[in-house]
């Protein structure tokens, strides 16, 4: 049976048999959470993890959508042999007569007939071409922009476009696999080891992309390269908070996710630039391989060291950490973590220093189905919002930078909620809102399209600060002997709605707002099953499956 990696140490009372969890820990247990609090929650040593853990997050959010534009779709229209030259352009005034229109613009892959019934040469005028038949194109295409994607590159156009959207379905295939492989590997080896090789495999994969010859090959390198890169964020994410005190979880929180807003937002511009999508690819890879000097620079996981019965390396962090911050930090409060760590650790119910999945969904299996579901509809959600912004009015590199800026008052309005009303009901706040902006988009379109516009955009910052919560609280509801494995399950499993996403557009021929409709339904059901998660709001992150159990018991449950 596959074990998910135990990351922090157990309680001292002995299990009753071989079933049982873990009981809660006493204050005596603490030990770690009380050091961090010494030598400081959120000191130099921490803002220096911070910057460095900026460059992993800043990749993930590169790598997860750079297909948007490598693989997106060129404005074109048949080539017209009557009357296209080499120098003719997208726009031309014989288009009224040979090209049909669809939707305000023109018709992509059909073009009027020519006459069968002409007396001499053809020519391009009125009288040459049948407006009553429409006939595929025959002779190429004339392209809307200078941009230069797989599609212009590979000849993917009109009974081929489904290649497009395959690069998107195929990306999060390799995050489904990606992510849950990467959690495991990085609660059984170490989250700085993962945060290493993913980089540099990510960058490998990247870079041998930008110079696929033909559309399967960049096809399979898209899906190699989410299956060793998709875990740079989770890992990154999670060693952040870590060594971070309970109450500066939500500070350390919202700076992780700033730094994943900003990268999207400069994407848009990088490839309104560079269109060339061979160039594209290889400026955003190259500083991948820069994950070298994690190895040197960066730290592992105190909470992993300690799961490990690496106690030497763990003290050894610790001090520095008290160095870097100038606090003292006392050798009596050291051994008694070590003591307390080796005394937890013996009592553990997790078979080796590892508990299965068995165990993990036997304690905590409705917590878990309820954490996928919310997973697939911020994920169908989120990337549906992003995708759908290209087809907005005006430049698709304005607008998807836009969607990126958006989300940095989504994630410090999160922030507040949080502090404000708690982690469940910041949540729920979110997800409500978002559906409801989403009705009024579909609402006020037609009539206010730019107050439908800007409705949009704040339903993305809506819908990014409740990620940003969904996140947070994650990697609180589940105890660190599992965290990073669970938070990758849950997110893996999130990769579904993903996956469904880009499909939403199949929709619109039945009702320009389906899309619409379709996530504003999820969202008022994640919105009220969200408040069935326990509160964690200034609590210590739970150790074992017994105190991850024991957050249930500050939700009010009715007698009956």
């Amino acid at each position: 049976m596959l074990k998910l990696n135990q990351t922090e140490a157990v309680s001292e009372k002995p299990k009753s048999g071989p079933g049982d969890i873990d009981p809660p820990k006493t204050s005596e247990e603490n030990q770690l959470d009380a050091i961090i609090v010494e030598i400081g929650q959120f000191g130099r040593f921490q803002v220096f993890n911070y910057l460095l853990l900026c460059l992993p997050i800043i990749c993930n959010a590169f790598y997860s959508i750079s297909y948007v534009f490598t693989a997106g779709d060129v404005p074109h229209r048949c080539n017209i042999t009557l009357c296209d030259g080499l120098d003719s352009r997208y726009e031309e005034p014989f288009l009224n007569f040979t090209t049909p229109q669809r939707h305000g613009n023109w018709a992509q892959c059909q073009q009027y007939a020519v006459r069968s019934d002409l007396v001499g040469e053809p020519s391009c005028n009125v009288s040459s071409f049948d407006v009553g038949q429409r006939v595929p194109c025959d002779a190429g295409y004339k392209l809307g922009s200078g941009e230069k994607t797989i599609a212009t590159e590979f000849g993917i156009f009109c009974a081929d476009q489904w290649k497009l959207s395959m690069v998107g379905t195929v990306n999060n295939i390799g995050q489904f696999v990606g992510i849950p492989l990467g959690g495991y590997l990085a609660d059984r080896y170490g989250r700085k080891f993962i945060l290493v090789a993913s980089g540099i495999l990510s960058s490998f994969a990247g870079l041998a992309r930008s110079h696929a010859p033909e559309y399967y090959s960049f096809l399979s390198l898209e899906f190699l390269d989410m299956v060793v890169g998709s875990t740079l964020f989770p890992t990154a994410f999670l060693l952040a908070v870590e060594l971070v005190g309970p109450k500066h979880r939500v500070l350390a929180a919202t700076v992780i996710s700033l730094t994943y807003g900003l990268p999207e937002a400069l994407m848009g511009l990088v490839a309104k630039y560079l269109t060339d999508w061979r160039v594209f690819l290889r400026v955003l890879y190259t500083p991948a391989l820069l994950h070298l000097i994690f190895i040197c620079l960066l730290p592992e996981s105190v909470r992993w060291l300690l799961s490990q019965s690496k106690e030497m390396e763990a003290q050894t962090t610790l001090r520095r950490v008290a160095q870097v911050n100038r606090k003292a930090l006392p050798e009596h409060q050291l051994n008694a973590l070590i003591l307390s760590n080796r005394r937890m650790l013996t009592q553990s119910s997790a078979t080796g220093g590892h508990y299965s999945f068995r165990q993990i969904f036997q304690a905590l299996g409705c917590r878990t189905t309820l954490c996928c579901f919310v997973w697939f509809t911020h994920t169908l959600i989120a990337l549906g919002l992003s995708l759908h912004s290209a087809k907005l009015s005006g430049s698709k590199f304005e607008n998807f930078s836009l969607t990126g800026l958006m989300q940095l008052p989504g994630i410090l309005m999160a922030t507040t909620l949080m502090n404000w009303i708690g982690r469940r009901r910041a949540l729920s706040s979110c997800q409500f809102t978002c559906a409801v902006l989403l009705l009024a988009v579909a609402a006020t379109d037609e009539v206010y399209p730019m107050t439908s516009s800007t409705l949009y955009f704040l339903a993305k910052m809506t819908s990014t600060g409740s990620f940003m919560i969904l996140y947070f609280f994650t990697s609180e509801i589940f105890p660190t002997n599992c965290r990073n494995s669970m938070l990758s399950f849950c997110s893996s499993m999130g990769r579904f709605g993903s996956m469904l996403s880009p499909q939403t557009t199949l929709l619109i021929p039945y009702y320009k707002y389906a899309p619409h409709l379709l996530f504003a339904l999820f969202g008022f059901t994640c919105s009220g099953l969200v408040l069935f998660f326990p509160e964690t709001t200034n609590k210590v992150l739970p150790t074992t499956l017994a105190e991850s159990c024991a957050l249930d018991k500050s939700i009010p449950r009715k007698k009956s």
